[in-house]
């Protein structure tokens, strides 16, 4: 057990670590838009799946960086290209599915309760698309880079490493719950009944220049 000393001397580190993450998961990106979509357009059911599969990728990315993953991207940049080359084709694929919700027509029958919805639905299906968008995400893995660096550094003990991560993911996939949440409330899917093409179409684009950015970035 770390003496009360030590975890002084180190907690400052881990709560900056705390914070950086956070700032990270205000800003907009694939996996917030990612699961606002989800969220929005398949309900409460479906976007709480998608947002464990972005926190349990935000574990693993964190769990990888700790044990060496920086290292292992610094020493091979092939293996952060084909990072990106991958990452930017997934990305790809969520643009085209975007674009075809955009500009599908919905039949008049149409009007399906949330409990209706839920129902066909596959968990699975949704919690392995939120992580593999997480674990493909570039931008995911250089964050962990940083928070790592920040709080834990050369001579520190393990348990620091392990703070961060643990926190880390569990604020992670709390706040993406959270997301999933205030995204499938009524208001929220009313509001996006009225404007559906236009927020797909808007995702669309917006999975369409990040991943295109991702493959020709060098």
């Amino acid at each position: 057990m770390p003496s009360f000393t030590e975890i002084g001397i180190y907690l400052p580190g881990i709560l900056l670590s705390y914070a950086a993450l956070l700032v990270g998961l205000i800003s907009p990106g694939p996996a917030l838009l990612g699961l606002m979509g989800v969220s929005l357009d398949r309900g409460r059911f479906a976007g709480q799946r998608f947002a464990l599969g972005i926190g349990t990728g935000s574990f693993s990315i964190g769990l990888l960086t700790l044990t060496g993953l920086s290292a292992l991207l610094a020493a091979y940049a092939d293996a952060m290209t084909a990072i990106r080359i991958i990452g930017g084709l997934y990305l790809l694929w969520m643009s085209y599915r975007a674009f075809r919700t955009a500009f599908r027509k919905a039949p008049a029958s149409d009007i399906r309760t949330a409990a209706e919805s839920e129902q066909q639905i596959s968990g699975r299906g949704y919690y392995l698309r939120g992580l593999a968008l997480h674990l493909t995400n570039p931008k995911a893995i250089l964050t962990w880079i940083a928070i790592i660096s920040i709080g834990f550094h050369d001579g520190a003990p393990m348990w620091v490493g392990a703070a961060i991560v643990i926190g880390c993911g569990i604020l992670s996939t709390s706040i993406h719950l959270l997301y999933a949440t205030a995204f499938s409330t009524a208001p929220a899917i009313s509001l996006y009944r009225r404007a559906a093409n236009w927020i797909n179409a808007v995702l669309g684009v917006f999975f369409a220049i990040v991943g295109i950015r991702l493959l020709f970035s060098r």
